[in-house]
């Protein structure tokens, strides 16, 4: 297995209480792992009522709906956003208060995290229909979530097989690195890059 090709299944993801004791998460991965205080994070809320979401001051955050009929977002400052089927997503930023309303029942969202003055990270939904490339710059980290269907991955070092509900972190070793994705269905694809100095 290529260093720079991680597999992430989902039976792994750890489950864990939100910050404020109102709900439930899956973590997928954190980077670094063992750090308290990551430079990004992904992982699965559960929603199973209406409730505040915890509050992450200096973090961006964007929300997919992976399943159920959607949750609003209602925010304190009087803004109201929805996050609809099938694949609806909001970005915010992590210290605004909001309280999460469910619009027919619990939902499972994708929430990936980053620390706004360390990461710069772009999010895209995109069918899985044959084949495609990824180039990985040195530095980057990309992960793919597999909302449907499957993808095999292979790059110089290796090769890797996820299904639905799993993902797949893509790196480097200090040079560009070209993965080769072959798959039917459906992914989130974020990259995630240290911010640039100013």
């Amino acid at each position: 297995m290529s260093p720079c090709l991680r597999p992430l299944p989902a039976h792994e993801y750890r489950r864990e209480r939100w910050r404020n004791g109102h709900g439930w998460t899956r973590e997928v991965l954190r980077m670094p792992e063992a750090a308290e205080d990551w430079d990004w994070r992904l992982s699965i809320a559960e929603i199973e009522r209406d409730a505040p979401f915890s509050a992450f001051p200096g973090v961006e955050r964007e929300l997919v709906l992976l399943r159920g009929a959607g949750v609003r977002l209602r925010f304190e400052d009087g803004e109201v956003r929805e996050v609809a089927p099938p694949h609806g997503r909001v970005r915010f930023a992590g210290e605004r208060a909001l309280t999460g309303e469910l619009i027919d029942g619990p939902t499972h969202d994708l929430n990936l995290m980053w620390r706004r003055d360390r990461i710069d990270a772009d999010c895209w939904h995109r069918p899985l229909v044959g084949s495609m490339v990824l180039f990985v710059e040195p530095g980057e980290q990309w992960l793919l979530h597999l909302l449907s269907g499957h993808a095999h991955c292979v790059d110089a070092g290796g090769e890797a097989r996820i299904d639905m509900g799993d993902s797949l972190l893509l790196s480097t070793d200090g040079a560009r690195r070209r993965f080769a994705i072959d798959g039917g269905g459906e992914a989130l694809i974020a990259r995630l890059r240290p911010r640039a100095e100013m």
